[in-house]
């Protein structure tokens, strides 16, 4: 039987857009299918957002289309971006697609360092990321990065009132590094100042990082959380729907137990836990390449089995990584041989994750109210 656009169409329809959860066809992300024979081009638009993973979906549609129709002889797809701005989400008005929380149970387990590299990972991916200091107390993210300078503020009118006057909104104008937009409080005091606030003021700031950040359009916001079990996490739960959290901790069980806390805590403000990451997980020797797990390894991934929670990867320690960070380079551990594979895979598995959480259960369209 001679193959038609038709048959092709109906196998469409059934593949869905990793970022939506929706069908591509239905979207209107299927820019054009070719049938020459046994032969079918397709053109498949997807979002930023999924850029981490388009590979992988193009060898599943692919596959899907082998499967439905043994007699075809080639398949070619091609990946071209669609664009879909994000809506605003919450009380802040923020643009963003997803908000991804990175929290630990302790200090100490290398947090600031995996949520930086997560945002860089997701941004060299292609995807459009900001990222939030809202360690107030030990904002450790500016180093990190080798950012310095101070936000600019400005002034931008949102709209008028009864009277017709303006209405003037201050905007923050977060600093650029290499396309990756941050903001932290470690830009507005000096590094050697202790930041000494009661609940409402870190609320207050908290809020103002996002309502008043001039973020533009987000593909991912991750957001740098203070260690232990505060009430920042209350804050972006009541002013934000964050998409979920990530959990950093390292093998030893004091380290554990203090991460079964942080996954207790999401879980009472409700916050879904997309997965754990296994820092310091082990040691390899440069002198005779043996590995050595000096704290211990494997915890993280059986309390991920135990909760039912996805295990994202593990970290080793790594000198340079070390240095990179204390450089404010961490970009580079994406070029560092033993690191670059786990940090690349994180990014990989979360941006999965994420998706296979929305193929099962597609969230609603959102409509913007004017």
């Amino acid at each position: 039987m001679e193959l038609q656009k038709a048959d092709i169409e109906t196998v469409l329809a059934e593949f869905k857009d990793p970022e939506t959860g929706r069908g591509v066809m239905q979207l209107e992300q299927v820019r054009s299918i070719a049938v020459d024979g046994d032969t079918v081009s397709i053109n498949l638009a997807l979002t930023s957002h999924s850029a981490p993973i388009w590979e992988e979906t193009r060898d599943q549609l692919e596959s899907l289309l082998r499967t439905r129709i043994p007699d075809l002889s080639q398949v070619q797809i091609e990946i071209s971006e669609h664009i879909r701005p994000p809506v605003k989400l919450g009380q802040v008005g923020l643009t963003a697609k997803s908000v991804i929380v990175v929290g630990s149970g302790k200090g100490g387990v290398g947090k600031s360092t995996v949520a930086t590299s997560l945002a860089l990972g997701l941004q060299r991916a292609g995807c459009k990321v900001g990222l939030m200091d809202a360690d107030v107390y030990g904002p450790s993210i500016p180093h990190l990065l080798g950012a310095s300078g101070r936000p600019e503020v400005s002034e931008k009118q949102i709209g008028t009132d009864e009277e017709g006057k303006p209405v003037v909104a201050r905007r923050i104008t977060p600093i650029d590094v290499g396309g990756l937009k941050v903001i932290s409080i470690g830009f507005l005091v000096p590094a050697d100042k202790a930041v000494i606030w009661r609940g409402p003021m870190l609320h207050g700031s908290i809020t103002s990082f996002l309502r008043d950040t001039d973020w533009g359009p987000l593909d991912y916001l991750v957001i740098d959380m203070p260690p232990g079990t505060g009430d920042v996490a209350l804050t972006l739960s009541q002013t934000l729907p964050p998409t979920g959290a990530v959990i950093v901790c390292t093998p030893q069980d004091v380290a554990l137990l203090d991460a079964v806390k942080a996954i207790r805590m999401f879980q009472e403000v409700k916050i879904p836990v997309l997965g754990i990451v296994e820092n310091m997980s082990y040691f390899l020797c440069p002198d005779n390449g043996k590995r050595y797990e000096i704290f211990g390894n494997g915890g993280a991934k059986k309390k991920a089995d135990e909760f039912g929670i996805p295990f994202l990867g593990e970290i080793p320690i790594n000198i340079q990584l070390r240095v990179n960070g204390d450089e404010g380079n961490t970009g580079a551990n994406f070029d560092v041989s033993e690191v670059a594979s786990p940090l690349q895979s994180m990014c990989t598995q979360l941006v999965r994750e994420i998706a296979s959480k929305h193929q099962d259960e597609p969230p609603l369209p959102s409509l913007s109210v004017l």
